[in-house]
């Protein structure tokens, strides 16, 4: 088991790269170990496993 929650961190912004379009971007609010609790834009707060559920980091900033 992988432990991700160095890159994870409060304030960081997410997608869930399976429910991209229905859950929206969400921010980091928690960090303990491999779970994370994000508030997303579409769906509010959620707890997630990062064991289980695929996260990637984005760049709100980034131009498009």
């Amino acid at each position: 088991m992988k432990n991700y929650s160095s890159l994870f961190t409060p304030g960081v912004y997410v997608i869930n790269r399976d429910k991209k379009n229905e859950w929206g971007i969400g921010q980091i609010q928690s960090s303990i170990n491999n779970f994370i609790t994000v508030n997303f834009e579409n769906v509010g707060k959620k707890t997630i496993n990062l064991n289980k559920i695929n996260l990637e980091i984005i760049n709100i900033n980034a131009a498009s």
